[in-house]
């Protein structure tokens, strides 16, 4: 540095650089989780991370992964992470009947709500009869519990204060795993007492209250919960504290007490380069590792205290998807007609698979720390058919891809640039969230891939809560880098299958309360896909199941309403003072830790 400035400059730089550097550290040491503790308050914690700010607290709306229910929040059963069989959580055991039509669930005796109330059967019902089975209540948890192809809801009884016992119109063998709550983020129990008048109760637009009940605003200690933990605080855009729920069910083989840790600090950092810093100086305890800072945070394992645990593939599928909605809202179409053809052309969508190369994307995006996917089913699924002659294969292919093009009528121009059959030029925008730093050098490569077929990419990340309202609300948006979490019960997906899903992003119908859409089309392979995961769910042998969701593999591949990218592998660096972790891409939960209530901390 110092060669570049005069000799008489050098004590006013070397004067200026010392300031510049003690300003920088005092902002960012006070800003450290790991200062968080006060000397007032020296209790038992671990400090993870999420890149943005929970949208809810009200599990029955809740769409994001991570979030706040992972730490609050359980179901009548729960997945072990490890061995991924469904075991008891709220509920102490169950039955089946032999025609697998009658489950009867039982309670543990003396369950509590964090606020000391009793946990019962009722809430039970509460939460699947006037929450779940309401019309008027916009809930995910839904699209899980439509049974066969009237997707009529189980019928619900209560027989005492701990049994409840649901009859289901026909066999659906994904019943248990709705059960399981946020392990899967599946169903959750909600309590009566606290949200009962909710329901009740009408908004100025005629809506029950319970749709704007719980949001982020709400005073953390009026949100009741059942899991480990409760939410102590919340400040936007710093950090939610949880806070040890004393009326949790759990105890170790000793009889103490579960959680054994008093609390945890879930830091909002916007930047992964900022995770990363915030690690290196000891200022959290659990980060997801990503391809970008697996080589640095590797070799810095034995000097920072810490492991990297691998869980292999995550349960996770990263993907570029077209908006296929044909609808209109307001007398306005939601994508430019013009567009909108493009990207419902079949051979369009395929040449634009063909036009991204996922090796490359492998090698430099993922350093090689991951896998190219190829299917809707995760390959550590039980019901996941690896690729054959009929399943199609998009390998990096731009000049198969051209042809797919003017075979499809797009003709070039002599500048090599990709026109329509009416001379329009290809252009379209991509989007992704601008915190994901993985996803936004994808779309970079996405961007200069499609270049070299004559395409235009107008890339632009946003933040996450922006994304999530153009897919989720207003649907104007035209193309997208998103993932979806998954796990081994295929059917965990039916809201991002069945055209009525709450997920179906791709060509997505308004959910209750929005306003409505004119001229939606479902054609009929995505109808097709609808029909086989109604039919898989009343498959009970296993072999037959697996056969129905292959032919659902080929069929998203051949249509390609997502064009599958790649996975990566599920990789966490966790200090080796906190103990008893049990680490799986299963049950990984992104730093979070599955058994988070087993979780101890070493002094």
């Amino acid at each position: 540095m110092f060669a570049h400035f005069p000799f008489r400059r050098r004590w006013l730089s070397i004067t200026l650089i010392f300031t510049l550097w003690l300003s920088c550290h005092l902002i960012f040491t006070s800003c450290n989780p790991a200062n968080f503790k006060t000397q007032a308050a020296q209790v038992s914690q671990w400090v993870t991370t999420t890149l943005g700010d929970p949208k809810t607290f009200n599990y029955a709306f809740n769409q994001e992964y991570p979030h706040v229910f992972l730490f609050t929040a359980e179901g009548l059963t729960t997945l072990n992470g490890m061995t991924g069989k469904i075991e008891p959580a709220l509920a102490e055991y169950w039955d089946i009947s032999d025609d697998k039509k009658l489950i009867t669930f039982t309670l543990r005796e003396g369950l509590k709500w964090s606020d000391g109330e009793p946990l019962t059967a009722d809430d039970v019902i509460f939460t699947y009869q006037d929450i779940i089975f309401n019309p008027k209540i916009p809930t995910d948890w839904k699209d899980g519990l439509k049974v066969g192809s009237s997707g009529a809801f189980p019928k619900i009884r209560k027989i005492d204060n701990r049994r409840v016992e649901f009859t289901l119109p026909e066999a659906f063998s994904p019943f248990l795993y709705t059960s399981t709550g946020p392990s899967t983020n599946s169903i959750g129990i909600l309590p009566k007492h606290a949200l009962e008048a909710s329901l009740t109760s009408q908004d100025a637009k005629g809506n029950p209250q319970f749709l704007s009940t719980w949001g982020t605003g709400t005073d953390p200690a009026k949100i009741i919960v059942n899991g480990p933990y409760k939410i102590e605080s919340y400040a936007p855009s710093q950090r939610v504290v949880f806070r040890r729920n004393p009326y949790y069910w759990r105890q170790d083989s000793q009889g103490n007490q579960l959680p054994y840790v008093e609390r945890i600090v879930w830091q909002i950092i916007e930047s992964t380069d900022t995770m990363i810093l915030q690690f290196r100086s000891g200022g959290l305890d659990t980060i997801s590792v990503t391809p970008e800072n697996f080589s640095l945070l590797k070799r810095e394992e034995k000097r920072g205290k810490f492991t990297i645990y691998n869980g292999g593939p995550e349960f996770n599928t990263n993907f570029l998807s077209f908006n296929l909605n044909k609808g209109r809202r307001n007398g306005q179409p939601l994508i430019n007609p013009m567009k909108s053809r493009w990207f419902n052309t079949l051979a369009f969508r395929q040449a634009i698979a063909h036009a991204i190369n996922r090796k490359a994307m492998l090698l430099n995006v993922y350093r090689g720390i991951g896998t190219i996917h190829n299917s809707p089913i995760d390959p550590q699924s039980p019901f996941y058919t690896p690729p054959n002659k009929d399943v199609k294969i998009y390998d990096y292919n731009p000049e198969k891809a051209k042809e797919l093009l003017l075979s499809a009528g797009f003709k070039y121009n002599t500048r090599n640039q990709l026109l329509d059959a009416d001379g329009n030029r290809v252009r379209f925008t991509l989007l992704t969230n601008v915190e994901n730093k993985t996803r936004v050098t994808m779309g970079a490569q996405i961007k200069q891939d499609l270049s070299k077929i004559g395409i235009q990419v107008d890339f632009n990340p946003m933040t996450f809560n922006t994304l999530t309202d153009k897919l989720s609300n207003s649907y104007d948006w035209e193309c997208y880098i998103g993932s979806f979490i998954g796990g081994a019960e295929p059917h965990d997906a039916a809201n991002v299958w069945t055209p009525d899903g709450g997920l179906h992003v791709f060509n997505q119908k308004p959910l209750p309360g929005r306003e409505p859409l004119i001229g939606r089309e479902v054609p009929e392979w995505e109808a097709e896909i609808g029909r086989l995961y109604i039919k898989a769910a009343q498959e009970f042998d296993q072999n037959k199941r697996k056969q129905i969701y292959a032919e659902t593999q080929r069929i998203s591949q051949e249509y390609l309403p997502f064009i599958y990218l790649v996975n990566p592998l599920s990789l966490a660096a966790v200090r080796d003072r906190l103990q008893n972790v049990k680490f799986s891409a299963l049950g990984s939960q992104r730093g979070a830790l599955w058994n988070k209530y087993e979780i101890k901390v070493a002094e």
